[in-house]
């Protein structure tokens, strides 16, 4: 399939849109074909750049992020997404075995951590049953030292992340070779 959705440039871009691209290319030394792409429609890409800030500043722990973010990547089969956020883990230190089980999301090979795979199961039920998990999976993210808050921050983050993920499938974004050369999902 091809893609509709243009690569704008600085130059192209709608007005509104340029302070996103001028911060995005100035941050990531490139612009990324899916911000050129989102930049389409400049309320959802300052939208999606203002919600990540915002997910970036919860009280979650920067792993405990990132399991959410790749957990809704998978689930969505965002493969550009995955390979952003694959780099991401490598750059915080996290082991292979992790990000090999977070990629393939298969429900018979929990997360080595078990405080990280209590996120990724939590996640997976605010997706499954649209935030209405019931007091037992709670308690069960709860028992793992987590909070009412960041139960909520879960939320934000799978919120985020959706509007990611859907619009970067929209627009058929590539993955770009400023983020490496990390396989996507098969």
């Amino acid at each position: 399939m091809s893609s509709r959705f243009i690569d704008h440039t600085l130059e192209s871009a709608p007005a509104a849109s340029r302070r996103a691209i001028e911060a995005t290319t100035h941050h990531l030394g490139f612009l990324p074909s899916a911000v050129a792409r989102l930049a389409t429609s400049p309320q959802l890409l300052d939208g999606f750049q203002k919600l990540t800030g915002l997910f970036d500043s919860t009280t979650l722990d920067p792993l405990a992020r990132e399991v959410i973010v790749m957990t809704v990547a998978v689930r969505n089969a965002c493969h550009l997404c995955v390979v952003i956020h694959t780099g991401k883990l490598r750059a915080l230190g996290a082991r292979d075995e992790l990000i090999d089980a977070l990629r393939e999301q298969h429900p018979e090979r929990p997360l080595p951590d078990e405080r990280l795979e209590a996120v990724r199961q939590f996640t997976l039920a605010v997706l499954a049953t649209a935030g209405g998990v019931d007091d037992e999976t709670l308690d069960a993210f709860l028992a793992h030292g987590y909070t009412e808050r960041n139960a909520l921050e879960v939320v934000l983050g799978i919120g985020a992340y959706t509007l990611s993920t859907l619009a970067n499938r929209l627009t058929r974004a590539p993955i770009d070779p400023g983020f490496g050369a990390e396989p996507a999902l098969a």
